[in-house]
This record gives structure tokens, C-alpha cells and sequence, in this order.
């Protein structure tokens, strides 16, 4: 006999989102960093190169409602390139529910860069329906700063290299506070080391990508970061939908 966990389908968006939500506060600092990923089961964050190949619907599904709870979505700028980012632009359903809610329609977007290495003429900019932030270090070219300065909040997060500590603090300063992360794996491999994440959701393909992807987080931590799972949830095609928050 095969024992499944709920599926999600038997679930409306409120439903969905009180699973995703429940508990999400409590930290000293008053903010939740969330983060969201997708792996195959044998451990690879991509498949044919991009994360979008896993998951399914139900997957996007999750992912969308995460976006709609969020105060600041926040990528490194590898994976805006990598992934294709355009401007955080929610659909008309979630711009309502955040209407009913009294929050602003879109969530801003925030992106870490060390190089400032974006393009200010890119659609995450001049499509923008809140004014981005881009967070870097003191020692990014000066000329590519100024650059973004025109479409973007500009925000110093460490002198040689962007430090997730003063990211995290940067955001709670401006008021956003629920932080809905999105990678890549080298950023959350730096959250990870630092003991910033507070939830992971993690989407799990049943599938075996093989090849050369990588895992969802590069880099080492100077010791386990403990999780609890709150919740798993059965979706289309026996994609897992799971829930970690963090072991208090």
C-alpha cells in the first residue's frame, strides 16, 4: 500500500497559504526569511540548466502564492540572468488578495550583487511597478553604481563583499520584513553559513536529473543549521511539496 501526504489540489489558496504561513514569525529581529527552491531527487536544483525544467504546476503554483504573502523578493543576480528575470510583476489575482489585505500590489524586488554587474535597460528596471533595490558592497565599480542609481535603490551591504547579515538588516530597515528568497545557491549557501534562513520550501521532482547540475546551496556552513519539517504536501505527477522551518 502507498501512503501519500495531502494532496495539494484538495486545497484552496487560503488553505495553502495558512500551511505556508503558520508560525512564520518570532525572530528577534521582527522579519522572516523564507526560501523557496526545487530539486530533483537526486539532488540537482536544475535540470537542462534552469530550475524552471522541475516541479510542475503545482510547484509554480506554491511559488506564486509564496510571492503574494511576501514583502521583498530576493534573488542574486546570477539567477535574475540565469533564470530569465523579468520585472516582479504579480498576477491580477494576487494583486488583489494583496489589496483586501492592505499591502502594496507588488512585492519590491531585491537583487545582491557584489560586481553590479546588471543592466539598467533591462525590463527588471524600466518595467518595474515598484522601484527595486539592488544590494552590493562598497567596493563595486563606481560607474556601474551610478548607472543603476537611475532605476534603482542602491543600497551598501559590506566594504570588500556583500555581507547577508546587513542585506537581511538593510530590508527590515525599509520595512520589509517578510523576505521571500529565491537563490541562488551561492547566496543561500552565504545565508546558510551566516544562520539567517528561517523556513525552506523545497519542491522535489520525482525524477533523476543525472549529469551536471548542481545542489540547491555552494559553499560550507561552520556547522548544522537544525530544520523542522512543518508540513508535506502531494502534488500532480508525485511532486513532494515540503515545508522546513527552522529548529528552535
Amino acid at each position: 500500500m502507498t501512503h501519500l501526504p495531502d494532496p495539494i489540489a484538495d486545497l484552496s489558496d487560503d488553505d495553502l497559504l495558512a500551511a505556508y504561513t503558520e508560525g512564520a514569525d518570532g525572530t528577534a529581529d521582527g522579519a522572516w526569511l523564507r526560501v523557496n527552491f526545487v530539486s530533483s531527487l537526486d539532488g540537482s536544483a536544475t535540470a537542462a540548466g534552469k530550475s524552471g525544467s522541475l516541479g510542475g504546476d503545482d510547484d509554480l503554483r506554491v511559488f506564486d502564492l509564496l510571492r503574494r504573502v511576501a514583502d521583498v523578493v530576493l534573488v542574486a543576480a546570477g539567477t535574475v540572468r540565469d533564470e530569465g528575470y523579468g520585472p516582479m510583476v504579480l498576477h491580477d489575482a494576487d494583486v488583489a488578495w494583496r489589496r483586501a489585505h492592505g499591502t502594496a500590489d507588488h512585492p519590491v524586488f531585491a537583487i545582491v550583487t557584489g560586481s553590479l554587474d546588471l543592466d539598467p535597460a533591462s525590463r527588471v528596471f524600466t518595467e518595474a511597478p515598484v522601484r527595486p533595490v539592488v544590494l552590493t558592497s562598497a567596493a563595486a565599480d563606481p560607474g556601474r553604481r551610478r548607472a543603476l542609481e537611475a532605476v534603482a535603490d542602491v543600497v551598501t551591504c559590506g566594504e570588500d563583499t556583500v555581507d547577508p547579515e546587513r542585506v537581511r538588516a538593510a530590508l527590515v530597515e525599509r520595512g520589509l520584513g517578510r523576505i521571500h528568497c529565491e537563490g541562488g545557491p551561492s547566496f543561500l549557501g552565504a545565508l546558510v553559513a551566516a544562520d539567517l534562513v528561517d523556513e525552506l520550501c523545497l519542491s522535489i521532482d520525482p525524477s533523476l536529473e543525472g549529469g551536471d547540475g548542481g545542489r540547491i546551496v555552494h559553499g560550507s556552513s561552520p556547522e548544522l543549521r537544525r530544520m523542522r519539517l512543518a508540513h508535506v504536501l502531494h502534488g500532480d505527477g508525485d511532486v513532494l511539496l515540503t515545508r522546513y522551518v527552522r529548529a528552535r
